[in-house]
């Protein structure tokens, strides 16, 4: 079988390799055999793969966070058949033609979802739904705030904030994105700039706005620590421009602002099972109704892993891996 690898670290394209590999045998009791059927390249692949990540394991490694498959053999004492198709649990390397799984762990996709959308429902959704409820309690009817809002958490955002009645102000930096999400569901959508608190002041009617997510840095935060009301909170989870994280000072001082970090990986270490299992179904509702919903640009084999970690690169929809 076929499994993508980093050998080294640098330029994404240049240091991932499709390697050959030793095929999973029958499953023992418990475990699951999968075929993969879709496995999304997230940003935060290609930060890895520059040695710029929150972890730097030895190499070479396997890649792939999360993703969805087919189950094509089954371990004694187990609920599930072959055929049935399943969402990889978190801790495996996915990007592989085929997996050995936790029976108990696996999450069954119910019918109604594709393959593509499926095979992102645990990073980006979990990430939006933790940052709106683990950090500020928010009343029904309160405003969010977030930049990289077209972005697969940002988009999960609107989703999980419409169902919990919490209203979003979306910060993008393409005009072009504006009726798109308010399609999806965003009650804001602006194009980011230096007069950027007045305008969302005035979209809102100046109301508080206590939760606020980064996703951008460089004068993105900048411009996002001024729409936070004062004793609010910024979580910030990604920096997609690769610039400094930059905060006026005064937004600091005299509104007594709390900057917080989200990092996935670190709540999964220590996340009891029964939550993790309960996110997931919360959040598989709204993947199945289409309000969570990421864009796919194109979906590659294995075999092809250094032109898709190209196109991903400069991509503005997601790219996908799928078997062989």
């Amino acid at each position: 079988m076929l499994a993508v690898q980093v050998v080294d670290y640098g330029k994404p394209w240049e240091v991932v390799r499709t390697m050959e590999a030793t095929e999973p045998p029958s499953p023992p009791a418990g475990q699951l055999k999968v075929k993969l059927l879709a496995a999304p390249i997230h940003p935060a692949d290609l930060l890895l793969m520059r040695g710029l990540y929150g972890k730097r394991p030895s190499l070479p490694v396997g890649m792939g966070g999360e993703g969805v498959a087919s189950v094509v053999d089954v371990g004694e004492g187990t609920d599930f058949k072959r055929g049935d198709r399943v969402i990889i649990p978190y801790g495996h390397d996915t990007w592989a033609d085929h997996l050995t799984i936790s029976a108990k762990r696996a999450v069954k996709v119910p019918a109604g979802i594709d393959d593509a959308q499926a095979s992102m429902a645990m990073i980006n959704p979990f990430t939006a739904r933790l940052m709106l409820t683990d950090f500020v309690e928010l009343a029904p009817g309160e405003f969010v705030i977030q930049n990289a809002a077209n972005s697969g958490v940002g988009r999960a955002v609107i989703a999980i904030a419409k169902a919990r009645g919490l209203r979003t102000v979306n910060v993008v930096r393409r005009p072009e994105l504006i009726d798109e999400l308010k399609a999806a569901g965003g009650d804001v959508v602006l194009v980011d700039g230096q007069d950027l608190p007045k305008r969302v002041a005035e979209a809102t009617g100046n109301a508080p706005i206590r939760l606020g997510f980064e996703g951008v840095a460089g004068e993105a935060m900048r411009s996002l620590t001024g729409t936070v009301a004062e004793g609010g909170t910024l979580v910030v989870y990604a920096g997609m421009s690769a610039q400094p994280a930059v905060a006026f000072p005064p937004h600091l001082i005299f509104r007594d602002l709390t900057i917080r970090g989200f990092w996935l990986i670190k709540w999964f270490r220590s996340a009891d099972p029964r939550l993790v299992a309960e996110i997931q179904h919360e959040m598989l509702p709204l993947i199945a109704d289409g309000s969570i919903k990421v864009p796919v640009e194109h979906i590659y084999p294995l075999s092809s892993a250094r032109e898709a970690i190209s196109h991903a690169a400069r991509a503005k929809g997601k790219i996908l891996f799928t078997a062989s």
